[in-house]
């Protein structure tokens, strides 16, 4: 893992993490927490179908301690509906994650909104970092995950109020496999994630979120600690 020299030298040690309760961003959440900063994370109820991963947010946070907060935008709904992630009718895609399969799963402005509000929480508790967990894997399918993005919002971010904040994605030149071998250093235990984009009681195994997991396990020559719908691993 990097030193934190790559990050602010400002005198608060507070951040802001954005944190779903997916692989990707747990993996982000115990990365700053070892990097010594005081978390604070947030996740958020945008009327995503697999709401589940709030829940599974929600108890690693009171595990640990470190303040937490969902918040409600489900007033936005319908505004940014045009996705399989946030309208139940639609079909989620059961393939490989690749852009050409996986572009119904892109939710409108998804990360530009969840930014605009962290940052905002950022300046409000005077923490000068917000971390995310964009990386590269993304990058096909996801704008608002992509490099230039990060820089955009980082310009703006250091202008937008009185107090810059740096927004932090510590993987976002790094794949599924590279983020879970950081995870496996820290000594993460990956049942305490939820990856699958149903949200149902078991991942199903075959949307493409939760293939890149299994993959990224595979990779490592381990068994995914998270039970799927008829055994799959």
């Amino acid at each position: 893992m990097s030193s934190n020299a790559q990050y602010p030298r400002a005198a608060s040690r507070r951040a802001v993490v954005i944190y779903s309760g997916g692989m990707d961003s747990f993996t982000v959440l115990h990365r700053a927490i070892n990097e010594g900063f005081e978390v604070h994370a947030l996740s958020f109820d945008y009327g995503q179908r697999h709401r589940r991963e709030l829940e599974v947010a929600a108890r690693v946070c009171s595990r640990l301690g470190i303040d937490h907060r969902v918040v409600d935008l489900r007033a936005i709904h319908g505004l940014i509906d045009a996705s399989s992630l946030t309208d139940a009718s639609k079909p989620l895609p059961k393939a490989a994650y690749a852009g050409d399969n996986m572009r119904s799963t892109v939710v409108p402005n998804r990360n530009m909104i969840l930014l605009a509000l962290a940052i905002g929480h950022a300046v409000n508790i005077e923490a000068p970092v917000c971390f995310y967990g964009a990386h590269g894997g993304d990058h096909a399918i996801y704008p608002d995950c992509r490099p230039e993005f990060v820089e955009k919002i980082n310009a703006v971010a250091a202008i937008a109020n009185y107090q810059p904040v740096e927004v932090v994605a510590p993987y976002l030149h790094a794949d599924k496999t590279s983020i879970l071998a950081d995870g496996l250093a820290m000594g993460l235990d990956y049942a305490q994630t939820w990856t699958c984009y149903l949200g149902e009681a078991q991942a199903c195994g075959e949307c493409g979120s939760c293939r890149e997991r299994l993959a990224a396990f595979a990779a490592h020559g381990l068994e995914d600690p998270l039970d799927y719908v008829d055994g799959v691993r």
